[in-house]
């Protein structure tokens, strides 16, 4: 299982920063929405992160404009780019398309979408699919039951990624669980007191299961 690290609601500098010290301890690094909308991809692009084992998620959320901002975002350094479920089907066959020319990947957030819209857009075998317990919504998703049903609900869907609120116990119950293929971690990490080292930490329990 992956640890992917979500930087959120900080400077760009800050977020690159810190990007660096977690290059290969996180499989993959972040740059969440709020940075997307604070600096856009110029800016980012011209911070140059320029990570050099982890890869690097812009969390875009794209809704619409899929092929323009894949195009942008790829073009600023992500090797991963995020596009929620809902979006149209377009959308989705656009950006699914872009990631695979340009060998990058997508990952389309599944925050909202009941099973049977889900269903519909299950057809992206490259695709991560992320099941995601919002920020708004609080703790309240088991997420361990939330794994396992779609796993029975969604065999062919082969990459999965988990988000909200997670902390070490619950990503090592997903690691032992061994249904998901990333775990994506935020403020446990990067409101810590030391984020290299506790990113160490959710890298060990994870590697241990």
């Amino acid at each position: 299982m992956k640890l992917q690290v979500a930087i959120d609601r900080v400077s760009l500098t800050a977020a690159v920063q810190l990007a660096r010290k977690l290059d290969g301890i996180a499989d993959i690094v972040e740059f969440g929405t709020s940075i997307i909308k604070d600096y856009g991809f110029y800016e980012i692009k011209a911070a140059n992160v320029n990570l050099k084992h982890s890869l690097l998620l812009l969390d875009t959320k794209t809704n619409d404009e899929g092929q323009y901002e894949f195009e942008q975002g790829f073009k600023a350094g992500a090797d991963i780019l995020t596009v929620m479920g809902t979006a149209g089907p377009e959308t989705l066959a656009s950006v699914y398309e872009i990631a695979e020319q340009k060998n990058r990947t997508v990952l389309i957030d599944l925050m909202g979408m009941d099973y049977n819209s889900i269903l519909e857009i299950a057809k992206f075998p490259n695709a991560i699919y992320n099941l995601h317990n919002s920020h708004d919504a609080g703790k309240n998703a088991n997420l361990l039951n939330l794994v396992s049903d779609f796993k029975k609900k969604f065999p062919p869907v082969k990459n999965i990624a988990v988000a909200g609120s997670i902390d070490l116990e619950q990503a090592k119950k997903l690691a032992m669980q061994n249904e998901v293929q990333e775990v994506i971690v935020g403020s446990k990490i990067v409101q810590s007191n030391n984020p290299v080292n506790e990113a160490s930490k959710f890298k060990e329990i994870i590697n241990l299961c």
